[in-house]
């Protein structure tokens, strides 16, 4: 990293979706000298204005952001629409995510990402306010603040709070995008992101761009049962797709012949972590986004919209604190970091909890679903009556952004202001 004493030294373990978004929006800053740190010795799985084009982004045609089908009858039984209008390109989409990556890696400036570098540790650098990364390789690195984004099993997160390593939930998930062309000859075959349910088992289907075509099918097993059969998968496993095809033998024709057109899957086991108690970790430097901040395992197909809006809120609070004019280190003491920390956690933490929290509700009642047989009609009104999730996928980040300073700035006048602050909470 740069050794200029006038500029600001951010360092980024993780080159994922919350790790790029976050350096596209701070490198073009004059006093700030942003670098990224991935584990991987090359990126595979590599926005920013074309990630929201139709070439990477799949938007249901209806404007519906999904439709719920019964799994036997393949009838729509319910839908989830925007709650109000909605800017096209700010419709739901979905991505797959090596297509996002990619476009992402695109605008990160030359000499910015940093390969192979898997985190170690972090330590308090005696010489300056900041502190001292260091990798497996024995290399290091210096920086006056870190966001570590490094995924749902953090490192960065396990070195400062040890116990969070997430744990199995129980639901396994079967995932798999190929070329649509697998599925040409299928009459029926959905134009649209659907959602199959059945008592105990889901099944989604959804167009991608490019031309190809996801399956995701998952089903929920009791976690603390020691003979089911994925207690001991891997991520990102193959399986022989042949053995799934059975747990869907008494779906509606339409979704087993999608499946038996399916060539390969792999294995996803679900995994979640309890929400922390803090983002401001490591002599106060360190925070967290994306997975590695709230690694919920699951969040209704917001993980990727999560980690963005982590991203801009990071970045926003570091242009927030710091001056526009002068030398800008003079801001960088342990105080002047731990107003920028805090300012990100104010304006991000409270709605990722509730994400953490409804998710580990959800995964409880399915744990505790399997142990009873669901009626149709009981399946029917649950399709009906799903809790609404606007707050998740509508999510206002820059509205919680202001609310957020206000409320750090001027606390004072953020108390006599109940009106902007209830109408802002109720995004949560």
């Amino acid at each position: 990293m740069s050794e200029s004493p006038s500029k600001i030294k951010i360092a980024i373990i993780g080159a994922g979706i919350a790790g790029l978004t976050a350096a596209i929006a701070l490198q073009d800053q004059p006093h700030i000298d942003v670098q990224i740190y991935e584990r991987a010795r090359q990126l595979r799985e590599l926005g920013v204005a074309n990630a929201l084009s139709d070439d990477v982004g799949f938007r249901n045609r209806t404007g519906r952001s999904m439709i719920y089908r019964h799994y036997q009858t393949d009838e729509d039984v319910s839908s989830d629409v925007p709650h109000g209008p909605v800017e096209y390109k700010h419709q739901t989409a979905r991505f797959f995510r090596p297509h996002l990556q990619r476009v992402l890696l695109d605008h990160i400036q030359q000499g910015r990402l940093h390969l192979g570098k898997a985190f170690e540790s972090i330590a308090k650098d005696n010489s300056t306010d900041g502190v001292i990364i260091k990798f497996r390789d024995g290399s290091t690195a210096k920086a006056d603040m870190i966001l570590g984004a490094d995924g749902i099993h953090s490192a960065v997160r396990r070195a400062f709070v040890p116990g969070s390593s997430a744990k199995w939930t129980g639901h396994v998930f079967f995932r798999t995008v190929v070329p649509r062309s697998h599925y040409q000859h299928i009459e029926g075959l959905p134009d649209e992101a659907v959602h199959y349910w059945a008592p105990d088992r889901t099944l989604f289907l959804s167009p991608l761009p490019r031309g190809l075509y996801a399956v995701v099918a998952a089903h929920q097993c009791d976690p603390n049962d020691p003979d089911q059969p994925y207690l001991q998968a891997e991520w990102d496993q193959n399986v022989n797709i042949a053995s799934l095809r059975p747990l869907y033998k008494d779906w509606s024709p339409l979704t087993r012949r999608i499946l038996d057109a399916t060539p390969f899957i792999k294995v996803y086991p679900n995994t979640a972590a309890k929400e922390l108690d803090s983002w401001i970790l490591g002599h106060g430097r360190v925070t967290l986004a994306g997975d590695a901040a709230h690694a919920h395992g699951g969040a209704f197909a917001a993980g990727g919209s999560l980690a963005i809006n982590d991203a801009w809120a990071f970045a926003q609070s570091v242009l927030h604190h710091l001056p526009a004019g002068g030398d800008w280190r003079v801001s960088l003491d342990d105080s002047g970091v731990t107003k920028v920390l805090a300012l990100y956690e104010r304006t991000r933490k409270a709605h990722t909890d509730r994400v953490q929290r409804t998710v580990q509700q959800r995964n409880q009642f399915l744990v505790d679903q399997i142990k009873t047989k669901q009626t149709d009609e009981e399946l029917r009104q649950k399709m009906k009556s799903r809790g609404d999730l606007a707050w998740v996928h509508e999510h206002d980040v820059e509205a919680a952004f202001a609310r957020a300073k206000l409320e750090l700035d001027q606390p004072e006048e953020a108390s006599v202001q109940p009106g902007f602050q209830q109408r802002e909470q109720s995004r949560l």
